[in-house]
Order: structure tokens, then C-alpha cells, then sequence
């Protein structure tokens, strides 16, 4: 196997990046940067510019803030992304999925206070980025695969539903006020009705949307800029803000300024629980993409690093002015697609944005926030997952039903209450199925390796005043009592007198406590009964933990197998001679 090949079957950072280069990937990569990548990232970085511009602000305004600073949480988050993320490609900034999350943390607190919306929505960022960190310094990477695929699809379909409801007003060319997605919704239906639609603004966001679509769909071509520019053109050469069309205007001259938000206490604590709801959702979205470009660029990436990298954006996002970001499942592939090599990509979209507000900021003055919401809207769009809901509702029906109360948390109580419980669903499920795992007594069929479920496999062989007992799942206090019925229940319902009853202990991964009482009061009521309690293919962790809790020798010692076959030997040979047959204890 060739070195490039072991490359992709490493596990772990490459042998020359420890110590602080394991913390600051950013530096080993230029360490190791080579002179051919050079053109490529600011050639990358240049295209991909034209694309963070028009969607920071749509983003930005999405979450309920001024346009502007979503360019602000756009610059330096991937400046600090490239010193402290793993991946040489992602791509970091506002993001849809998270703009309903952001606003709605913030829109009830700030009461209509734009400025105070703002110091609020840099809070959430770094809170967010504080829980990010923290949790990579403690490898809690591993927390998103509680967002099962079900889930991650009944959110992204709420998150896309709420991000449309949203933009339509603004597409149509009319304020709403309402709260949440149902307000909303019935203040945009009636202001359709009542006629406040600005036909010229609609006519303008709708043939935005439209390009984006199509150039996407059949040109692969960056339909934002083209769609967004072309709009701002029109708004220009036709004065279409005489219309009624609301424009952008003058951003303010200059570079996001260093500035530590000062909410109240009572603010803070509020805001905390949206922070770690927005960081798990980032996380879990980062390290997705993460891992498919990983893939695609041969190289590792530790997820516990990507926490920290992202943890960090948040926290420079906050600190100058911004909002929660994540990673562009969008401008990844621009990216991508642009022949980005490494984050020096990142950094040159960071710096030409800076370029741009300090010497053009009236270079976007005409843009129309009709447009803005076409972006999002068309970002929405592609958001909803209907194939792999199908594809749940014929395969896996529980978790169809799964994904929609995931859908309808996210709608009707908000993103995080909705994600929360649909975890709580899927951990409840999770526990059923431990609860009440499957079972099986065994016999061995002719023609077949190994012993098997005689409800499969009706003409397997039996073996007289012999049960072997199949428990498929950990021993622990939820299912300990079953485990204790149904062990007894295949003993009553033997249609011999029992004299051995042999766990077949190969699936039982671990035991706690209640469990290990459960089996000693077992042991007790089948020696009363004059019968043998015993094991086979018990692992060895298991086995620890046994001894760990001084019950071993007294429980299992005596009659341990190493296989089912060695186990009915072992029978047999004391059914023969009439006393127990010598076993091997396994330590």
C-alpha cells in the first residue's frame, strides 16, 4: 500500500504537527504552503468575495440586524478560522439555518431596539464561541451524533419553512408584524389580501430568485452575483427606489470596531440556552461538510479541533460587532470550485470585504432589500429535505414520524425547543429499544454454523434439561427485570425438567449495578429450583466489571465458556457422567 494511500486510512494528525501546531493548524499549514497554491487561493478568494458580500447581508437581515453587520461577522471570523480550523477548505460565515435561531433569541429581548438587537446578537456569538471551545478542550465532538439523520432533516425542513415565511413579506415588498412562523405567516397572507404588495418590488426579488435558480441548476455559475448585481442595476439606472423599492443605502465608512457587548445579567442567562443549541447546530453542520471534504482533499480532521476553530470564529464574530456564524454548505463549493487550496482563500475574501467597506462602501448603496430576501429565499429552498423523508417514510416509519415532530417543534416552539425534542424522542426510542431488546432461545440446525432462534429455525436441535438464553442488549437497570421474567419464562416453558440455563452472553456489552443484583437474586431462585446458572462468550470488559463489583467468583466463575459448543460439552459430559464436568474459567 503506497504512502498517499495510508494517508487516507490515518486516524490522527500528520506525525510533524504536535504541540502548538496541533492547536493552531492554521500555521502548519503555511508551513507547509507551496508556491503553486498561491495563485489559485487569491484567485479563489477574489471569486468568492463576490459571493459573501450580497449573502452576509441577506443572512444579516434574516437574523433581524442591519445588512452590514453581516459583512462584520463575515471578515474577521475567517481570518480567525484560518489561524484555528482544521479543514483547508471550509468556508465560515452567517449562515441561514442559523438566522431564525439568532433571531429569535434576540428579537424578544431587544424590544424593537435596533442598537440594542446588535449588542445582543455579539453576546450569542460569544457565548456560542465560549461553548465551542470549551467543549473541544473537553472532546465533546462526539455530542452531534445525538442530531440523527431524522432529526437533522425534520430541522432543516422547519429551519428552511421559518426562513421563507420570513422573507416573503420582504420579497413582496411589505412590513409584517407577528410572532413567530404563524403570526407571521397570517400577517404576510393578510397583507396580500389587503393589497399592500408592491408589484414593481415583487417583479424585481422575483426574477432575482429566479436567475439564482436557474444559473444554479443548469450553468453551476454564481447566480447570487450576477441576480444580485443585475438588480442593483436596475435599481440604479431605473430609479426604482422612487417605486417604493427599499434600498440598501449608505453603509457606514470603515472596519468593524473591537467592541465587548455589555448586556444585563438576566440577558445573558437568557441567551445561554440559544447559544448552545446555535453551537451544537453549527457544529453539527461543520463537521458534516467537514468531513466531506476532508474526504475529498486527503487529509484528517479532528473534530474536536473543528469545534475549537469554530468556537474561536464565534468568539472574534462577537467581539467585533458580529453575529453567530457557521460553516457554507453554498460557498464551500465556490470555493471549492474556484481552485481554493487553503484558508489563504478565507483570508483574501476577509481582506477584499475590508478593501471594500474602507474605500467603496457606496458601491452597494442601490442594492434592493427585495433581492436580499431573493438570496435567502433561494438559500431556503435548498435547504428542505423531502427525498430523505421519503426515503424514511417507506424504509423506517418511526423515524419519519421522528423527523415531523422535529419539523413541527422547530415551527411552533423554535429551533432549539424543537431540536431538543426531538433528541428527547429519539434517546426515549433508543431506551425502548434496550428495554425491550430482542431475545432468543437457541438450538442448533442442522446444516447451519453456529446456534440459532428456534423460532427461525423450528427444527434446530434441543438438547434435554439444557435452555441456552440469547439476551441481545447491555444489562442495565431499565431492562434488568425483563431480562429476569423472560429468562425465567424460557425455563417454565421448556417442555423438560431444566438443569442448566446458559446466558449466551455475546451481545451483552456491559452490566451496571441493578443489573449485577438482578443475576445474584436469578442465580438464588434457580439453585432453589435445582438449577445451574451459566455463560458463554461473556467479553471480557464484562467480565472486568463483574470482578470490579466482587461477583465473579461467586456468580460466574464456576461455569464460564468460552463458546456455545463449549458450554454443551460441558453439559453433556455431566449429564453423562453425572457430575459437573471440569470448565474453564475465563479471567
Amino acid at each position: 500500500m503506497g504512502s498517499e494511500s495510508q494517508n487516507l486510512l490515518r486516524v490522527g494528525p500528520p506525525p510533524d504537527q504536535r504541540g502548538i501546531l496541533r492547536w493552531l493548524p492554521g500555521l502548519y499549514v503555511m508551513r507547509h504552503y507551496k508556491s503553486e497554491w498561491l495563485a489559485l487561493d487569491l484567485r479563489a478568494g477574489l471569486v468568492l468575495t463576490a459571493i459573501l458580500v450580497p449573502v452576509g447581508m441577506a443572512y444579516s437581515t434574516a437574523a433581524g440586524l442591519p445588512a452590514i453587520y453581516g459583512l462584520y461577522a463575515t471578515i474577521v471570523p475567517l481570518l480567525a478560522y484560518a489561524i484555528f480550523g482544521p479543514s483547508r477548505i471550509l468556508v465560515l460565515g452567517p449562515d441561514s439555518s442559523l438566522a431564525p435561531m439568532i433571531a429569535a433569541a434576540i428579537i424578544p429581548l431587544a424590544a424593537g431596539d435596533e442598537a440594542h438587537a446588535i449588542t445582543l446578537a455579539a453576546m450569542l456569538a460569544i457565548l456560542a464561541g465560549v461553548f465551542g471551545v470549551v467543549a473541544g478542550l473537553l472532546r465533546l465532538g462526539f455530542i452531534t451524533d445525538l442530531l440523527a439523520k431524522p432529526i437533522r432533516y425534520g430541522y432543516m425542513n422547519g429551519i428552511a419553512l421559518t426562513v421563507l415565511v420570513s422573507q416573503m413579506p420582504k420579497l413582496f415588498g411589505f412590513p409584517v408584524r407577528g410572532d413567530g412562523i404563524v403570526g407571521r405567516a397570517v400577517g404576510f397572507g393578510a397583507g396580500v389580501i389587503g393589497g399592500r404588495t408592491n408589484l414593481v418590488a415583487l417583479g424585481l426579488g422575483g426574477a432575482t430568485l429566479i436567475v439564482i435558480l436557474l444559473l444554479k441548476r443548469y450553468l453551476k455559475a454564481p447566480g447570487v452575483l450576477f441576480a444580485v448585481g443585475g438588480a442593483t442595476l436596475a435599481v440604479a439606472l431605473l430609479g426604482l427606489d422612487r417605486l417604493g423599492v427599499v434600498i440598501l443605502g449608505d453603509l457606514p465608512q470603515g472596519l468593524p470596531k473591537l467592541s465587548v457587548p455589555m448586556p444585563t445579567l438576566r440577558e445573558v442567562g437568557a441567551l445561554c440556552a440559544p447559544a448552545v443549541g446555535i453551537a451544537v447546530v453549527s457544529f453539527a453542520d461543520t463537521s458534516v461538510l467537514s468531513r466531506v471534504y476532508s474526504t475529498k482533499m486527503r487529509a484528517w480532521v479532528d473534530p474536536n479541533q473543528e469545534m475549537i476553530g469554530l468556537g474561536a470564529a464565534n468568539l472574534a464574530a462577537g467581539v467585533f460587532q458580529g453575529f453567530p456564524i457557521s460553516s457554507s454548505s453554498s460557498r464551500t463549493p465556490v470555493a471549492d470550485a474556484s481552485g481554493s487550496k487553503t484558508q489563504l482563500t478565507g483570508v483574501v475574501g476577509a481582506l477584499a470585504i475590508a478593501l471594500l467597506l474602507v474605500f467603496a462602501p457606496r458601491l452597494l448603496h442601490d442594492l434592493p432589500e427585495t433581492a436580499l430576501a431573493a438570496v435567502v429565499i433561494a438559500s431556503a429552498i435548498g435547504l428542505f429535505e423531502i427525498g430523505g423523508l421519503g426515503r424514511l417514510y417507506r424504509i423506517q416509519r418511526w423515524e419519519f414520524w421522528l423527523s415531523l415532530a422535529a419539523f413541527f417543534g422547530v415551527i411552533l416552539l423554535g429551533p432549539v425547543p424543537g431540536i431538543l425534542i426531538a433528541v428527547a424522542i429519539a434517546l426515549a426510542e433508543f431506551i425502548w429499544d434496550a428495554w425491550k431488546p430482542h431475545y432468543a432461545i437457541l438450538g442448533k440446525p442442522e446444516g447451519v454454523d453456529g446456534y440459532h432462534d428456534v423460532n427461525r429455525y423450528p427444527e434446530a436441535r434441543r438438547f434435554p434439561g439444557l435452555v441456552l438464553f440469547r439476551w441481545d442488549a447491555p444489562l442495565f437497570f431499565a431492562n434488568a427485570e425483563q431480562f429476569r421474567e423472560v429468562a425465567l419464562d424460557a425455563v417454565a416453558s421448556c417442555p423438560e425438567p431444566v438443569r442448566w440455563l446458559i446466558v449466551a452472553a455475546e451481545p451483552v456489552t456491559g452490566v451496571d449495578i441493578t443489573a449485577v443484583d438482578m443475576l445474584i437474586e436469578l442465580n438464588a431462585t434457580l439453585r432453589d429450583a435445582g438449577i445451574e446458572l451459566g455463560f458463554a462468550e461473556m467479553k471480557d470488559p464484562v467480565k472486568d466489571q463483574l470482578k470490579r463489583f466482587g461477583v465473579f467468583t461467586k456468580l460466574v466463575e464456576e461455569r464460564c465458556f468460552f463458546t456455545v459448543d463449549e458450554a454443551v460439552a460441558a453439559y453433556q459430559a455431566w449429564t453423562g457422567h453425572g457430575a459437573p464436568a471440569t470448565t474453564r474459567a475465563t479471567s
